[in-house]
């Protein structure tokens, strides 16, 4: 017996209704709460989902992506922040490569700024990534390299290709390649260049809380890219100025990509986390 008296019709057809209401508000998007929590939505978690890996760029780890992370989840999605050792797009990228050939079933690969250079070597051959998404990122053709994609572009990087030390702390580590040192992005090149639309006492944090890119990444070519055989997404933020927009568009539009355009900084992973993951959770429904 399942306890229901049928003679409370309108308590029934109140319980199917209020289901129903159920239901259409769970495709809806999460709500997220003040502190940063964010409220499961009742319709995800079905099987058939692809798994969402996340790479993070230079002078950076995967924390960057915590707010997508979180909005993620939230929808049902296994999500995966990649390792990303920045030594160079040779070893970078093998490194993802290792890490992607893990994971069973499809794979939407997003990746910001330097990762995009790295995402876009270690998906190539990969038939379970069904979609990149590019963002505030580099998609380089076969043979290019960060400096010659940075030469004449604006970047607040550019100067360094003539005076490292007027962009970067220089750093020895050990086991460098011949000629290679660690480069970290001096506090006001960061603030002003990277993180010019996050509060100031936030870029202040991230400023110094830098992981290191070794020189060397800056002059390895790319490989075969990936995004002449898998379908490309790209979020652009028009206040880049590590990425300049036009250098971001010729790019994205060599790609082929579906592209978003939103008011944020090279760091619009972390202030504008929604509209970041909406792009996401696009390329992720086409793969279905």
């Amino acid at each position: 017996m399942l306890g229901i008296s049928l003679r409370r019709p309108k308590t029934i057809a109140a319980t199917l209704a209020a289901a129903t209401l159920v239901t259409v508000l769970g495709s809806a998007a999460p709500h997220v709460f003040a502190d940063g929590r964010v409220q499961p939505t009742p319709d995800e978690g079905h099987d058939g989902k692809p798994t969402i890996v996340l790479v993070h760029g230079a002078w950076a780890d995967g924390s960057s992506w915590s707010g997508e992370v979180r909005r993620l989840q939230a929808r049902g999605f296994e999500v995966q922040v990649a390792p990303q050792p920045n030594r160079g797009p040779t070893i970078d990228s093998g490194y993802l490569k290792d890490f992607l050939s893990t994971i069973e079933g499809p794979i939407v690969l997003a990746a910001h700024s330097y990762g995009g250079f790295v995402a876009s070597d270690a998906a190539t051959g990969n038939s379970n990534v069904k979609a990149l998404v590019f963002v505030d990122a580099f998609a380089p053709d076969k043979g290019e390299t960060v400096e010659e994609l940075t030469a004449g572009s604006g970047s607040v990087l550019e100067p360094a290709l003539t005076d490292p030390t007027s962009v970067f702390k220089l750093v020895p580590f050990p086991g460098a390649p011949e000629g290679a040192v660690d480069t970290y992005v001096l506090p006001k090149v960061f603030i002003n260049g990277f993180a010019n639309d996050l509060p100031r006492r936030q870029a202040e944090v991230l400023a110094v809380s830098q992981s290191a890119l070794a020189t060397n990444a800056l002059a390895e070519p790319a490989t075969e890219p990936a995004w002449k055989t898998i379908p490309v997404w790209a979020v652009i933020g028009t206040e880049d100025r590590v990425i300049p927009p036009a250098s971001q568009e010729k790019m994205m539009e060599r790609a082929g990509a579906d592209i978003t355009r939103i008011d944020a900084s090279h760091l619009g992973l972390i202030s504008h986390p929604d509209e970041v993951t909406e792009v996401i959770l696009k390329a992720a429904r086409a793969t279905a």
